[in-house]
């Protein structure tokens, strides 16, 4: 048997699983969700259920893969009990990071085109309604966001195929840390321009009266969706790197440092996008208009406004880009794992699925820009809704059940598991929680999900 792909480093499997978890959603959803529910209440209240639900379960999907080391599928097989069908859900993973990358690239892609256009200078001299422009017309051509995405596609495929440890950890590596550097440089900008002190104080004082005014049980539940969708739990996408990894530290103290590392990005966004607005008295708008409309408007108008808006969008770039390896390299062990196949094959095998599949998406916005899917959606906002409304939730679930109860690994060997290595451990006192509290919790996000509408959906159209 060919001996199994392993991480050069613990730092290497930190950084490429925060960087997995790392995404668009931590800039252009966190920041605003904070503001507009009461600054730093809602922040609290997202620390909070980090703890009580994100941690839990991604220790649990970490211990499925480094227990059964292989990808979703072949690792339930392995821990199962006999005659028991867990390993179906590994399917569904597999399926569900397919289905995400059929968007994300699309997305991805955005951020590549407009780091392109502000360095080339296409926004200078522009009028604000001409910068608004800018996005639709890019919406409008399929021609350029085909060539965005089928370079996204192409580049995160090649990364990939250079192994976990000479293609995804190094080139990983290299990513994280100029996407660290960049967001401490822009948020330090942000802070020193004229009237940031306002930004900030929208941003992370405590505001119980708004709070009071959208409702504590609103800014609850939005902290809670918030902080157990950023890690993107529930699809196998961090539990391939379980795989890889030693068993020399716990997995709950390598659980925190992850979320550490994509905690502190969500709120260094915020640092870079609420004082730059309220310095230039731009309303702070939400999804695709924040990040695509307002912020270039708002480069636009500061000096060296092309250099910065040049340098945010290479840090977009970076954020998306280390999700989109992250799920390739999923999609190419499982094809290796559950066929036998080599990673090279696997690589030539998914890289035209993924091309293929992701058409859709960018025709979603022009030809077939009339097309709608689920409940009234468009072809992006339908699979986002597919893959944060059900597939996630669901899967940590499963993930949870699995390895808690009975009929699945049990409590004992997952937390086994868990607790191998040096570092945080977590204690047996917790079993009632994990057995009967958290799966409440999660079935509560399921419900909520799917029967509220947000008030705001980050992938249209502005």
């Amino acid at each position: 048997m060919k001996k199994r792909d392993t991480f050069g480093s613990r730092l290497g499997f930190i950084l490429v699983s925060a960087g997995c978890a790392i995404g668009i959603g931590n800039v252009w959803k966190f920041p605003y969700v904070a503001g507009a529910s009461g600054g730093a209440i809602f922040v609290l209240f997202y620390l909070l259920f980090l703890v009580l639900m994100g941690i839990p379960v991604m220790t649990m999907e970490l211990a499925v893969g480094r227990a059964g080391r292989s990808s979703a599928v072949q690792a339930y097989r392995n821990l199962e009990p006999k005659k028991s069908y867990w390993h179906i859900h590994g399917w569904f993973c597999i399926f569900g990071c397919t289905m995400l990358m059929l968007y994300y690239t699309t997305v991805s892609g955005w951020m590549l085109d407009y780091a392109v256009k502000f360095a080339s200078g296409t926004f200078r001299g522009l009028s604000t309604e001409e910068v608004g422009g800018v996005f639709n017309s890019m919406l409008g051509s399929p021609a350029e966001m085909l060539f965005y995405m089928i370079l996204t596609v192409v580049i995160g495929f090649l990364v990939c195929g250079g192994g976990v440890q000479k293609g995804l950890e190094r080139i990983t590596k290299i990513m994280m840390g100029c996407l660290l550097v960049l967001i401490v440089v822009l948020a330090v900008h942000s802070l020193f321009l004229p009237g940031a002190s306002e930004g900030v104080h929208f941003y992370l004082m405590p505001n119980l009266s708004a709070a009071l005014e959208i409702g504590i049980g609103k800014v609850v539940v939005a902290a809670m969706n918030q902080a157990f969708f950023t890690l993107s739990l529930g699809i196998a996408a961090l539990e391939i790197f379980g795989s890889y990894m030693s068993r020399e530290n716990t997995l709950a103290g390598e659980s925190v440092r992850i979320c550490v590392l994509d905690t502190f990005v969500a709120l260094m966004s915020g640092l870079i996008i609420f004082p730059a607005c309220f310095s230039y008295n731009v309303s702070p708008d939400q999804g695709p208009s924040l990040i695509f409309v307002t912020l270039p408007q708002v480069f636009l108008n500061m000096a060296g406004g092309r250099l910065w808006g040049t340098l945010f969008f290479i840090f977009m770039t970076f954020a998306s880009f280390s999700t989109v390896t992250a799920v390739f390299e999923n999609l190419i062990a499982a094809a290796i794992d559950n066929f036998g196949w080599s990673r090279k094959k696997s690589v030539l095998v998914n890289l035209p699925i993924i091309l293929l599949g992701s058409i859709p998406c960018v025709l979603g916005f022009n030809v077939w820009s009339d097309l709608t899917i689920i409940g009234g959606r468009g072809v992006l906002d339908s699979e986002d809704f597919l893959v944060s409304n059900l597939l996630l939730p669901l899967g940590s679930l499963i993930f949870l059940l699995f390895c808690v109860t009975k009929y699945g690994w049990g409590f004992d060997h997952y937390l086994e598991e868990a607790n191998t290595g040096t570092g945080l451990k977590l204690s047996r006192k917790l079993k009632p929680y994990f057995q009967f509290v958290l799966p409440v919790l999660i079935l509560f996000i399921l419900m909520g999900t799917v029967m509220y509408q947000p008030p705001h959906a980050p992938l249209k159209q502005p």
